[in-house]
């Protein structure tokens, strides 16, 4: 979308037009806001605001990122050399936004694209024995917190208090284990396909091929499981009955979305807004410096544990 006049108040009019600017979401599961003027991040809260209601704290991360302010983050902060594969946000748990939203402050001087993809082609694309493998028992997220790589369960859980812990993943219905040194363990069952609560369409939805240990480099992946027996890596994945997932699986998954990516250079100003349960995203590698900020919006819980497919 981009003004048809000089001078549109993008707040105002996003505001006053939500169902319209809603329908579109849910349509295309992706809006690009292009060449209105913007005061700056704060201005970029109040458009969420207006259209999306109040913004989601980011908890149980998976990556690292910076408050900017307010309930405004950066976006996932891993070196300019490095890709982040598409995925639904926070969609290796039990509750995630609605909508996301990204706003480029400055765009990198080269790449640095936020490549997005269908979730209902993502998952029309993917075998239907993979698919039904996957729904028979959901998927088992293994995290392990205070190795002295990764995220810290302080950073992940945004406290430093262990009751506090314990209350979010009972809440959560995460299995945890605290372990010697102040070290956490968590595992968590969570679905591979959802069902979006307005279309009632169905979606790839989970973040197997981020968490698998097969999908790092050759030399990391190495280097990790030589010094962490396999249940203690940082971070790991395994269908829901906690048996191994094939590499070839995870290669055919990854191969389905990128041939189902739709990418676009970053302009300044530039707004994206995402329905985040129809549309995954990631981040391409980029030179020079890049500063995407992101909200989020709209909370959606699973309910219950997982689908039980027979």
């Amino acid at each position: 979308m981009s003004p048809g006049t000089a001078g549109v108040d993008l707040i105002a009019w996003t505001g006053s037009h939500r169902l319209r600017v809603d329908d579109l979401l849910t349509e295309y599961g992706a809006m690009l806001f292009r060449d209105f003027t913007l005061a700056g991040i704060s201005a970029f809260e109040q458009l969420v605001e207006a259209v999306s209601g109040g913004l989601l704290d980011y908890t149980y991360r998976s990556t690292p990122c910076k408050q900017v302010q307010g309930r405004i983050y950066s976006s996932t902060e891993y070196p300019a050399d490095q890709s982040i594969p598409l995925h639904n946000e926070l969609s290796y748990s039990g509750s995630w936004p609605m909508k996301i939203w990204f706003y480029c402050v400055q765009p990198a001087v080269s790449d640095g694209e936020t490549p997005i993809a269908d979730s209902r082609r993502v998952l029309a694309g993917i075998d239907p024995l993979v698919v039904k493998r996957f729904e028979r028992g959901g998927v088992m997220y293994v995290r392990n917190y205070g190795e002295g790589v990764d995220l810290s369960w302080q950073e992940v859980f945004q406290t430093s208090s262990h009751a506090a812990v314990e209350g979010i993943c009972r809440n959560a219905n995460l299995t945890f284990e605290w372990k010697s040194g102040d070290r956490l363990r968590t595992r968590q069952i969570c679905q591979a396909v959802t069902t979006h609560p307005k279309t009632g369409e169905r979606v790839w939805f989970n973040q197997a091929h981020l968490f698998h240990i097969s999908r790092l480099k050759p030399a990391l992946r190495e280097s990790l499981l030589s010094a962490f027996a396999e249940e203690d890596l940082p971070r790991n994945v395994y269908y829901g009955d906690g048996s191994q997932i094939e590499s070839a699986t995870l290669d055919h998954i990854g191969h389905v979305y990128d041939e189902r990516t739709v990418t676009f250079r970053w302009r300044l100003g530039d707004i994206l807004l995402l329905d985040n349960v129809l549309t995954a995203h990631g981040r391409r590698p980029f030179q020079g410096e890049r500063r995407i900020v992101v909200g989020m919006a709209d909370p959606s819980r699973r309910e219950g544990n997982i689908d039980i497919v027979n």
